[in-house]
């Protein structure tokens, strides 16, 4: 274990206040299983880093270089996110988990800005961070997984390196075109603009394109 954490010890703290404290007195709710968790009642000093579809991943001020991934209840995945993180071994494009628990993951915190809240705060998503998407895409394939479910919320930008952070879908064995078609957005649209202006974008019209998307996605599947 890393030494940050002092050893087993260090681990062994993390993972007593996940059980005794996190568990016990947060509650994750998956309502819909095609929007993001709702999590309420964060116990303190803990905090939601962000929410996925199938769980909500939280942080202790504590123990800041570390991601606490807990899956929702009645939300299957958590062994083949296990089994995906195993096969991509030490990348640094990707996060490392220390530990699996019943229902949680410990991961590697990766620190940086999402692309999507990067287009709502105005910051440049820079082409070489697209291209370290591609990289890290090909070495997963090149470990026995499929991407899926790679989209503006779930790679980073951080010192203009990318970055991807949800790996949870990635034994899925069907085609997903979520990057490509992203990436045709990027060069056809993002890259013209920001090249002469960089503004924010209102989460509003994420949003509409967001479900727009997923929208016109589910309709070319029937």
């Amino acid at each position: 274990m890393p030494d940050r954490l002092q050893g087993e010890a260090g681990m062994e703290k993390l993972r007593e206040l996940i059980t005794d404290d996190l568990m016990l007195k947060a509650i994750i709710e998956s309502i819909d299983p095609q929007e993001p968790v709702k999590v309420s009642n964060v116990p303190f000093p803990w905090s939601v880093l962000g929410c996925g579809n199938y769980a909500a991943v939280f942080c202790h001020p504590d123990y800041e270089d570390y991601a606490v991934k807990i899956y929702a209840p009645g939300r299957p995945g958590l062994e083949e996110e296990a089994e995906v993180y195993k096969l991509l071994g030490h990348h640094p494009a990707y996060a490392r988990c220390y530990y699996i628990g019943s229902t949680f993951l410990i991961l590697d915190r990766l620190h940086g800005v999402t692309f999507y809240d990067s287009m709502k705060q105005g910051i440049l998503i820079t082409e070489q961070a697209i291209r370290d998407i591609d990289y890290a895409l090909d070495y997963a394939r090149s470990r026995g997984l499929q991407p899926h479910d790679v989209h503006a919320k779930n790679v980073m930008i951080r010192d203009g390196r990318g970055l991807i952070v949800d790996v949870s879908d990635f034994l899925k064995q069907e085609d997903c075109s979520m990057w490509e078609d992203y990436k045709k957005a990027y060069y056809r649209l993002y890259r013209p603009i920001a090249s002469r202006w960089i503004f924010p974008v209102p989460r509003t019209i994420l949003e509409i394109v967001r479900k727009a998307y997923k929208w016109r996605k589910r309709n070319n599947r029937r």
